[in-house]
């Protein structure tokens, strides 16, 4: 079953998360900075990264630019999940190299949609398949 790697620096944002996630048969972990999220996926990389931006040592766009300049990291899936939700943030989140960007408060159906969206992408892109 795909690693999901949730991180963000409030505790029930990640409970939620993690509950919603795990219901379905995913396997959780959790972080709470970016800092100590870089790290858990450097030791053990995750399928995919769910990540907060407004986080304290290291926010979510900067973690993202480490996993992408990583060439061991760089096809991380990462679904930014934030309050930033104005017209710039989300264009800088994209720009980034996030593969979706959600906006808080969030819907978790919305957020298990996206997941199985882009784990089932990543699958058939490591199969050489074709994808739209």
């Amino acid at each position: 079953m795909p690693r999901i790697l949730a991180v963000d620096d409030e505790p029930n944002i990640v409970r939620l998360i993690q509950v919603n996630l795990e219901r379905d048969g995913y396997t959780v972990e959790t972080a709470n900075n970016g800092a100590q999220a870089l790290a858990k996926i450097r030791q053990s990389r995750p399928d995919l990264l769910v990540s907060d931006v407004m986080m304290p040592e290291m926010d979510g766009f900067e973690l993202l630019a480490n996993i992408r300049r990583d060439p061991m990291l760089a096809d991380l899936p990462v679904i930014m999940l934030t309050a930033k939700a104005q017209d710039r943030d989300v264009m800088e989140g994209y720009t980034r190299g996030a593969d979706m960007y959600l906006t808080k408060p969030f819907n978790p159906m919305e957020l298990k949609q996206f997941v199985k969206r882009i784990l089932a992408s990543a699958s058939e892109d490591s199969d050489g398949r074709f994808n739209l």
